[in-house]
């Protein structure tokens, strides 16, 4: 009798043992290669960027994202979606989101800057000329056939305005509260938490820091919700760089901002029709920000409806877009159409 339970437990001893050292086996899920599976309309209306686009920016990040291991944050279904969509874990999700948006906004040092050699910044003034020349023709019309067919031709092309190398702005970013003894400061004047960017777009909607072609060249990300933009203007290196390297150069900005030789707002009581025209001018002109603001929105519909992260990871997360924004930018993406209006307890948000 003995016998047989010490051989019975001997037995368990064994398998426990056995259990032990074979451990817990991996699972391997089906991951799907969206290369691959989904056609370029399709990889665009899901990603917001082109395959070429995205392999570009594997191409410069691909060193910066290896594997991390931390399995102590919680997850939102956002990344639930997009693990069952991948066949990725959402914990690993979790991750791979923190690794990649440290990653591409580093790459902001290179794709988000001003124009600095005196050709870039010829480039970028001759892209904004157009609309000063265009409002001394708007209050009369065209007389000589001379003054008409120059006027055509001003018609044919845009807006602009003499000297200009980009338009500013501060847009808010909705945040959730950061909590601590400064969480005040990040609540603006409309009662919500958020960061006040400050934004240099060009003509082509391309953001120059954070010029026509509405690209993003500028961008100041870290200031608090309270911050007004005048102040974010005053206390930024910008200021320094447009009163000592930026000789002539001119900046496009609201009534938001105090009027200087190079940076130039509307007249608040235009006396004249010189003064009206001005403000016509520097409005439309103007107005390249607004719109970079309304695609950056577009393609990235979370700066909109705002980020529940903590505010270190919002800060990469804002200048990551403005990184994509620009590379799409540049390859000329065509701005996805929002399927749905997202409310703001609908939209997909980060855990991280």
């Amino acid at each position: 009798m003995e016998s047989n339970e010490s051989s019975s437990s001997s037995s368990e001893d064994d398998m426990f043992l056995y259990i032990d050292i074979i451990g817990r086996q991996r699972v391997f899920r089906n991951r799907s290669d969206p290369f691959h599976v989904f056609d370029d309309a399709e990889f665009h209306t899901r990603f917001r960027l082109s395959k070429q686009t995205v392999m570009h920016i594997l191409e410069l990040i691909g060193h910066d994202i290896a594997p991390l291991t931390q399995r102590n944050r919680s997850v939102s279904a956002f990344q639930n979606v997009i693990g069952d969509n991948m066949g990725l874990h959402k914990s690993t999700i979790c991750r791979i989101v923190k690794k990649v948006l440290h990653s591409v906004a580093a790459l902001a040092v290179n794709e988000i800057k001003m124009p600095a050699s005196p050709e870039e910044i010829a480039h970028v003034e001759q892209q904004f000329m157009g609309v000063a020349a265009l409002a001394v023709n708007e209050i009369k019309m065209p007389a000589s056939p001379e003054e008409i067919a120059h006027v055509e031709q001003q018609f044919m092309g845009m807006y602009g305005f003499p000297h200009v190398i980009g338009c500013i702005d501060g847009m808010h970013i909705t945040i959730q509260s950061p909590g601590g003894d400064n969480a005040e400061v990040y609540r603006n004047r409309k009662g919500y938490f958020s960061y006040n960017v400050q934004v240099v777009c060009d003509c082509h909607l391309k953001i120059r820091r954070c010029d026509c072609h509405l690209k993003i060249r500028r961008i100041d990300a870290h200031w608090p919700g309270s911050t007004h933009d005048s102040s974010m203007f005053n206390a930024s290196n910008l200021r320094l760089q447009m009163e000592n390297e930026y000789h002539h150069c001119i900046l496009l900005g609201d009534s938001a901002y105090p009027c200087k030789t190079y940076l130039m707002t509307p007249i608040l009581h235009p006396a004249n029709d010189a003064e009206t025209r001005y403000n016509n001018a520097q409005t439309k002109t103007r107005n390249c920000v607004e719109r970079c603001f309304g695609i950056w929105n577009c393609r990235f519909p979370a700066l909109s409806v705002g980020l529940r992260i903590s505010k270190e990871t919002a800060l990469k997360a804002i200048v990551a877009a403005a990184v994509l924004h620009n590379l799409a930018a540049d390859e000329g993406l065509e701005v996805p159409e929002p399927e749905v209006e997202l409310l703001a307890n609908e939209v997909p948000q980060l855990s991280c």
